[in-house]
């Protein structure tokens, strides 16, 4: 460090003036924390028309949930990917949890998406009503199949 700054007191006005500068301290800018947020290019998460058919998605009509699941560990990841981890109730490993696909939550996915397994909540029966929410279940295709239950027969229905 001090030898960079004994080479810029070495440099007359006059190389300064002819030299063109990006920045007035260049070398600085790199420098950051260690325990800052790592500086990841805006390209990666640039939405790639290709990847909706090789999903099954249409960009159109995207589904409406999430079922996040954990498969990697959070032991020696960064403080702010296990509060994000916290945050989603994705403590316990390979259990899934249903989240909304609205653009907050996926900034928030976009950052721990290394720990997580991202699916989309199917609905092949339509969403159900709010009486039939207790005889739901989501099968391992990531479909949420509502269960029917029999009603119990009229009695009066029967007889005549």
């Amino acid at each position: 460090m001090s030898a960079v700054c004994r080479s810029l007191n070495l440099l007359t006005i006059r190389t300064l003036k002819e030299a063109t500068v990006l920045s007035p301290c260049g070398w600085s800018v790199s420098a950051r924390s260690k325990f800052s947020k790592a500086r990841i290019p805006k390209e990666l998460f640039a939405e790639r028309s290709k990847e909706h058919e090789k999903y099954g998605g249409d960009p159109e009509q995207p589904h409406k949930l999430h079922i996040v699941t954990r498969v990697r560990s959070v032991m020696r990841r960064p403080y702010w990917e296990k509060e994000i981890v916290k945050y989603f109730g994705l403590q316990k490993a390979h259990k899934p949890v249903i989240h909304k696909n609205t653009p907050s939550v996926n900034d928030q996915l976009k950052i721990i998406k290394h720990l997580v397994r991202i699916q989309p909540l199917k609905t092949p029966h339509g969403l159900p009503a709010e009486e039939d929410m207790a005889d739901t279940y989501v099968n391992s295709k990531g479909e949420l199949i509502v269960r029917r239950l029999l009603q119990p027969v009229d009695h009066k229905a029967v007889e005549s």
